[in-house]
């Protein structure tokens, strides 16, 4: 009878521990007391992809679906708009920026639109089809100025509101599933397999490739407000850069919770604060520079992935899917 229950005791001490463990590993960071961040209610169920603003109160908000959503109160509030766009397009709108009123806004398949008075009135550019990749990232650069990259490196610039483009790099980076802006013109790409990722400085005729450093696949790599870069990685890991100079320096992997979702975006927010988020409502919050993380109270209780941080002009939002909002208060 005792061998009988002794392989019984055994299988039942095995269960527990793994139960434990489990309950350990998703719940082992404490939610932070209050939270930062304000959901808002937007009457859609696209996907908000970018944000973009003319001043300090009016801006607009842009994703899937044709959605285009304007603001006059610094993003407490969001309005429908429309653009003159045939009915039959579905366009995916995927980057909008300004500068000042001059303002461009990129969207897929092939869209490239323009305004010179804040947004009151779009014009549609159109590209030449041997364009290299679908536009995704729109950079405001000065009055009709503007740089637009694709989703495979291609970079150009314009300097008459659109009229024509010039090459930046003479050879693309390949498809990409992220691509990052510095302030000064710098450029980061993860593959579209993850596998590697490339960076291109103003200047460079070609994309410079790097290897990753472990064998978890790369999500996104981002710049640090110092310049320095981030990397986020498969098994919800993140990276920091500790040479600004060197893009292959790399400190220590940090992984603040395994929960089964992977981190999509990184930033910091004007309070000096690092936050990451991901799958299932996961927006994770650093006060001391990586070491300790705790969980969000108001991005847990979101039905939705949040896919990425706009932070703009010291405004900030998360965005998540189906119409999911979160404005950083403070």
């Amino acid at each position: 009878m005792k061998r009988l229950f002794k392989p019984l005791i055994q299988l039942l001490l095995v269960a527990c521990l793994g139960l434990g463990l489990g309950g350990c590993v998703a719940t082992r960071l404490a939610a932070a007391e209050t939270s930062p961040w304000q959901a808002i209610a937007l009457d859609t169920q696209s996907n908000p992809l970018d944000v973009a603003f003319t001043d300090a109160n009016h801006g607009f908000l842009v994703g899937s679906n044709r959605m285009i959503l304007e603001t006059q109160d610094g993003g407490e509030s969001w309005s429908e708009r429309s653009l003159d766009l045939p009915e039959e397009e579905n366009f995916r709108l995927i980057s909008i920026d300004f500068d000042g009123q001059d303002g461009w806004l990129a969207g897929q398949p092939g869209l490239l639109m323009h305004t010179s008075d804040g947004g009151s009135n779009w014009t549609r550019l159109f590209l030449d089809t041997k364009l290299p990749g679908e536009p995704y990232l729109i950079t405001a650069l000065g009055r009709n100025q503007a740089e637009l990259a694709t989703n495979v490196g291609a970079v150009y610039q314009t300097s008459d509101g659109g009229g024509s483009w010039d090459a930046e790099v003479s050879d693309a980076a390949g498809a990409v599933r992220d691509l990052r802006r510095s302030d000064d013109g710098r450029y980061m790409s993860v593959s579209s397999l993850g596998n590697f990722y490339a960076s291109w400085d103003p200047g460079q005729s070609v994309w410079q490739v790097h290897q990753r450093v472990s064998s978890q696949r790369l999500q996104s790599i981002g710049y640090q407000p110092d310049g320095h870069l981030w990397m986020l990685a498969r098994g919800a890991q993140i990276r920091l850069n500790d040479d600004a100079d060197n893009y292959e320096s790399w400190g220590k992997p940090i992984v603040p919770i395994t929960n089964g979702y992977g981190y999509l975006d990184l930033t910091w927010t004007p309070d000096g604060a690092i936050w990451a988020a991901g799958g299932n409502g996961t927006l994770l919050v650093s006060n001391d520079g990586g070491q300790s993380w705790q969980r969000d109270p108001v991005g847990a209780k979101q039905p939705s992935n949040f896919t990425r941080f706009a932070m703009v002009d010291g405004k900030g939002f998360v965005l998540g899917e189906r119409g999911v909002l979160l404005r950083w208060v403070g």
